[in-house]
């Protein structure tokens, strides 16, 4: 295994409905890059990042984490990897606070309650940790369900629309959090329909078109 994170696609093909979406799409991402898939609608961006986080069957072709297959790595490969779908993902009936103690537990880590704080101060939600998220706006719910990647010790951040219902300072942070990711060896996979340049890092492209 390398000990340089990287992540590899290799022939990877997905069928929805009876329609080939995508085939044969091949890339290899390094520590320190960003990937954003682009194509056009319907054309399987969603799809193709729920297969690398393990969310969706792998129809043809694999996805490939330090060199070997992520299935045969599930537990490590889980470690390492921190998705944010274009959903919050937050429970509306909890506080801010319990939602971070919930969500960090999925992911396998306990932040102190110090570095939580600190996250909440950074996103602009400093004092809201005991609030209900359903009293909260949709930008500052986007900011808590953000959080996540603030507090993982995740490598590989895998980010489906992340820019969705953020104002003009929320794009800016969370691209600086995603350079700063970046700048420390980790990877990043996204789609956007807001092309946001992330710090000094140019964009590794990979389009998605129909067979």
């Amino acid at each position: 295994m390398n000990t340089t994170p990287s992540l590899t696609f290799s022939k990877l093909g997905c069928t929805r409905g009876g329609r080939q979406l995508f085939t044969n799409v091949d890339c290899q991402l390094e520590a320190g890059r960003w990937l954003y898939v682009a194509g056009a609608n319907g054309v399987g961006k969603t799809s193709l990042l729920r297969m690398v986080c393990g969310l969706a069957s792998i129809e043809a072709g694999d996805v490939l984490w330090n060199g070997l297959s992520i299935h045969a790595q599930r537990e490590a490969y889980r470690q390492d990897l921190c998705y944010l779908g274009h959903l919050n993902a937050l429970q509306e009936s909890m506080t801010v606070d319990e939602n971070l103690a919930f969500i960090t537990a999925l992911g396998g880590f306990t932040p102190d309650k110090a570095e939580a704080q600190a996250v909440l101060t950074r996103f602009g939600l400093r004092g809201r940790g005991r609030q209900l998220v359903r009293h909260l706006s949709q930008g500052q719910k986007r900011r808590v369900a953000l959080t996540r990647l603030a507090l993982s010790p995740a490598k590989l951040w895998v980010l489906d629309e992340p820019y969705v219902a953020m104002d003009e300072a929320g794009i800016v942070l969370l691209a600086d959090l995603i350079a700063k990711h970046l700048a420390e060896g980790g990877l990043a996979v996204l789609t956007s329909h807001q092309r946001v340049p992330i710090g000094n890092v140019p964009a590794q492209m990979l389009e998605l078109q129909a067979p």
